[in-house]
């Protein structure tokens, strides 16, 4: 029984090999959360296989996806069944599965948070209730709102804080900082605390951003990751610890201004459009940096 469901979801699709799904990602491009390093590095941590298929109609690889059983590579409920629930942390991140424009690859494994991207180059995909929260750019925020988040870093600077870039520091570091904040912010640990400096190392080439510190001890940190595609950047910034303690200078949104100025910048200085996720728009403080836009199930 369980064959005959795997030849009828992969019916049309031919097995390749890692290095073929990683020259496919890399010709048509996708997202963090789909990107070959990504996909390898945190399915060898968890012990789970990947089978990666391809689709090729005409004997030419337009559509590539990375799977575990009958649901994409890195899928939360995978790692939950066998027993690995919150291993490592990649939030609900936007999935963008490299294929060519208009090619239709039917997608019959699971998968939430498809980029709206995705349409066109699959078929079988059905919108969901669910929105994810994209970073505008500097000229949609308002003018009145950029000069309150400067206003607010020069506040924090003159008190002493000072911004730090994270290749200063070591992914054992880093995870210390994050978890420490994390569980200070929410009071309770951060999902893949126990294995998060392991996490970081893995992904270590991707993290982008900064930390923020005031009197010498840290008071903000986000876990942001990014890759680059041929026709775009994608970032996807997973979560954030903040003291709350130090909340009179809103460090969070201090960060979250330098994180998405920098993305932007760098975009910029590419030709490329930036693809900066939140994860799924479901808090009101992403109301303000960012537009929900319409994401994709299987």
């Amino acid at each position: 029984m369980l064959n005959r469901f795997q030849g009828w979801r992969e019916r049309g699709w031919a097995v390749i090999d890692a290095s073929t799904y990683a020259e496919t990602w890399q010709h048509y491009g996708g997202s963090v959360a789909t990107h070959p390093m990504v996909v390898e590095r945190l399915a060898q941590l968890a012990g789970i296989p990947v089978r990666y298929l391809g689709w090729a109609p005409n004997g030419e690889i337009q559509a590539a996806i990375p799977t575990w059983g009958r649901d994409l590579a890195l899928s939360k409920d995978v790692l939950k069944r066998r027993g690995k629930k919150g291993l490592f942390d990649l939030g609900n991140a936007e999935l963008i599965l490299p294929a060519a424009v208009d090619t239709q690859a039917p997608l019959r494994h699971r998968a939430r948070y498809l980029s709206a991207l995705n349409e066109g180059r699959f078929s079988g995909i059905r919108l969901q209730a669910e929105q994810l929260a994209m970073a505008r750019t500097p000229e949609e925020l308002s003018k009145k709102f950029r000069y309150n988040q400067r206003r607010e870093l020069r506040l924090l600077e003159e008190a002493g804080g000072v911004v730090r870039p994270v290749s200063g520091f070591s992914s054992g570091e880093l995870a210390a900082i994050y978890c420490d904040l994390f569980q200070r912010r929410w009071g309770f640990p951060a999902t893949g605390a126990e294995r998060m400096a392991e996490v970081i190392e893995l992904l270590r080439d991707l993290l982008i951003g900064s930390v923020i510190f005031l009197n010498d001890a840290p008071i903000a940190i986000q876990l942001v990751y990014r890759v680059e595609a041929p026709q775009w950047i994608s970032v996807e910034y997973i979560n954030g610890g903040v003291d709350p303690e130090t909340r009179e200078f809103s460090p969070g949104s201090v960060l979250s201004f330098l994180n998405t100025q920098s993305a932007w910048e760098h975009a910029r200085a590419l030709d490329k459009p930036l693809r900066f996720s939140f994860g799924r728009a479901d808090r009101e403080y992403k109301d303000r940096w960012c537009n929900p836009v319409p994401v994709f199930t299987v």
